[in-house]
């Protein structure tokens, strides 16, 4: 009897700690999760019209799969721009809409002449996109920063025409003076290729990580509450993207610094 008692006790202090931790969430939920990898946003500039993005769309699909930086999640975006197209051959996964979004990166980042292949790293530095040893060394520092938690669920399969989806962004760290958290959500779709007829890699069949198949900005976070954000979405979704390859990513986003606060990506149910 004497035994009972005491693991009834036992058990009613360690849901009381849990209950008392859960309370000082998300800083203490952070902390109970100080162990485990923090999200880090990679994204590519690529073309399949440039000769040397073809060993960066690699490297960008290895760090993807195997995970290789301890203390990261690394959430992929694959980013074609379209400047490439009137030199022999035109990327179908190309968007004058990722070419826009790099040349925005190009003032915070000190850099007014974009390339490819480029890797922006959590929005706040850049490397060659081919160059791994660099890349891993700017994960592995971008993990070891203050993020805002971010959780993103699905509601439901997804419907023929489109996918619903449940975004919550947490307390924010320290934010840029006079800046906006923007919060996006991204579609990708692995396992895409193409064999290329024309231009720099003709002959080449090229494969891709996870290509940006669509990103809309979903609103703003407020970084004053432990409720920074939360939003139910509707994502169009195209009869053309394979069901079993999507993921949705969501991405909390200063304005003016592009410094990534926060993410969180899901694998969306078919």
């Amino acid at each position: 009897m004497r035994t009972l008692i005491t693991v009834l006790v036992l058990a009613a202090f360690v849901l009381g700690a849990f209950a008392l931790t859960s309370h000082h969430s998300p800083r203490a939920l952070q902390s109970a999760q100080a162990g485990m990898r923090a999200p880090v946003v990679v994204e590519l500039f690529t073309s399949e019209g440039c000769s040397s993005c073809p060993p960066a769309d690699s490297l960008l699909a290895r760090l993807a799969d195997q995970q290789p930086v301890g203390n990261a999640e690394i959430i992929a975006l694959e980013e074609h721009v379209d400047y490439w197209n009137d030199l022999g051959w035109m990327d179908p996964f190309s968007s004058r809409e990722w070419t826009t979004r790099q040349n925005v990166y190009a003032g915070p980042l000190g850099n007014g002449n974009p390339y490819t292949p480029q890797m922006v790293i959590d929005g706040k530095t850049e490397v060659v996109g081919s160059d791994a040893g660099k890349a891993r060394q700017l994960i592995q520092q971008a993990a070891g920063e203050e993020k805002a938690p971010v959780m993103l669920t699905q509601s439901s399969a997804a419907k023929s025409g489109a996918a619903e989806f449940s975004v919550k962004v947490g307390l924010l760290p320290r934010s840029t003076k006079g800046d906006t958290a923007e919060v996006w959500l991204a579609v990708t779709e692995t396992a895409l290729h193409s064999a290329v007829s024309r231009g720099e890699n003709a002959g080449e069949d090229l494969h891709h990580a996870a290509v940006v198949r669509t990103m809309e900005r979903i609103g703003e976070a407020k970084g004053a509450s432990e409720a920074a954000f939360a939003k139910d979405v509707s994502v169009p979704l195209k009869p053309e993207w394979k069901r079993e390859n999507l993921k949705a990513v969501v991405l909390v986003q200063e304005k003016k610094s592009r410094r990534i606060l926060g993410a969180s990506e899901i694998r969306v149910a078919q």
